[in-house]
């Protein structure tokens, strides 16, 4: 753009100097000259200052590594690299035999457990029966008893038939209170409950319901509609439930925002709203337009947490820039461009409308400058 601007002035110099005669000396070369130098540097510093540039632009992607749940041995691999599929859909199957087997395990031992309430009602019918068998024995004998006292009184009964009733009255009473006491110690087996499950079967269950899920998770699905790239997952590896140890990388079938990477001086002409365009280098000589849909309210090189250092002066010697998010507006869709594409960005404020044009030549140069490139 420079170069245009210079050959555009020096060109104008040339006519005005040809239309109107002008003589060539000390006084009218460096006039041209120092004009030049005013003119074209001021339109470059206003363009550059009102409506910013960046070639670091980038669209970015979320990607989410695939962990299974569960650990084993890779049975099936179901997807597709780089073929769409919907959300839920299998990706992969481990090995479910192992699970399987702890499933029927936990199975059995629940109904085990079902069984035990069942024997522990059976103790408490059984405990109360023998509390009823106990009192009727603890009152006939108690009964015996006292007509062995009255007895006693009349001198119908000797000193050790009253003692032989009162023993035996005594024994029963005893054979009661034992047996209220296994009523009891049945009852509080039987009644212990959590959420009004008795704690055995509780804990049983869960650990059924734990092992069902695991099972479940044997088959690995899609979290979203998406696919999946560079797939490297063959049946008979390993799959590790460990988060260091993903298996895949699942990319989500979602719109990319575009973000760009301005100077810090252009920050107050980077506004929601502002009009932007867009030249990619996979795409040469083409425009796109676009519009400002953020300003990314943070900077990276700002960024501290809490740790046991202290900020050093290390820390401002980066400077950083600001990223701003640009929704592009035209039909991207005939094109298929791989994502993470890099571009390079354009936007236009409403200050100094008119020099807009500049930028406008300047970023379709650099369209048609994609053209030419060199591999070494």
């Amino acid at each position: 753009m420079d170069l245009l601007l210079i050959m555009t002035y020096g060109a104008l110099c040339i006519g005005i100097f040809k239309i109107f005669d002008l003589p060539l000396n000390k006084w009218t070369v460096p006039t041209a000259v120092l004009g030049g130098i005013i003119l074209i540097g001021t339109l470059i510093l206003v363009m550059n200052y009102n409506h910013p540039y960046s070639n670091m632009a980038r669209e970015f992607y979320v990607t989410t590594p695939i962990v299974p749940a569960v650990s084993g041995i890779v049975t099936e691999v179901e997807v597709t690299p780089n073929e769409l599929v919907e959300k839920g859909s299998v990706l992969f199957r481990v090995d479910p035999k192992p699970f399987e087997l702890v499933v029927a395990q936990k199975q059995a031992l629940f109904a085990a457990s079902t069984q035990g309430v069942k024997s522990l009602e059976s103790a408490v019918a059984a405990a109360r029966a023998r509390v009823v068998q106990a009192t009727a024995d603890r009152d006939r004998t108690m009964g015996v008893f006292r007509r062995y006292e009255d007895g006693f009184a009349r001198g119908a009964f000797s000193e050790v038939d009253l003692e032989n009733r009162r023993q035996l009255y005594l024994a029963n009473q005893a054979a009661l209170e034992n047996a209220n006491a296994n009523l009891n110690t049945s009852q509080i087996a039987f009644e212990s409950q959590i959420d009004g499950t008795n704690p055995e079967v509780a804990r049983l269950r869960s650990e059924l319901e734990k092992a069902r899920y695991d099972l479940e998770r044997t088959v690995v699905r899609a979290p979203t509609a998406g696919y999946v790239s560079q797939l490297l997952l063959r049946p008979g590896m390993m799959a590790v439930s460990m988060p260091l140890r993903p298996v895949m990388v699942f990319v989500h079938d979602e719109k990319a925002p575009l973000i760009v990477a301005f100077r810090q001086n252009s920050a107050l002409r980077l506004q929601k709203g502002y009009e932007a365009e867009i030249v990619y280098p996979s795409l040469p000589g083409k425009v796109f337009k676009g519009k400002v849909i953020q300003v990314l309210p943070n900077l990276s090189e700002g960024q501290i947490q809490a740790s046991g250092s202290l900020l050093g002066t290390a820390s401002f010697n980066s400077v950083g820039r600001i990223p701003v998010a640009i929704e592009v507006l035209d039909d991207m869709s005939e094109f298929n461009l791989p994502r993470g594409t890099r571009a390079q960005v354009a936007i236009y404020s409403d200050h100094f409308a008119h020099v807009a044009i500049m930028r406008r030549i300047l970023l379709r140069m650099s369209g048609w400058q994609n053209y030419l490139y060199l591999d070494h």
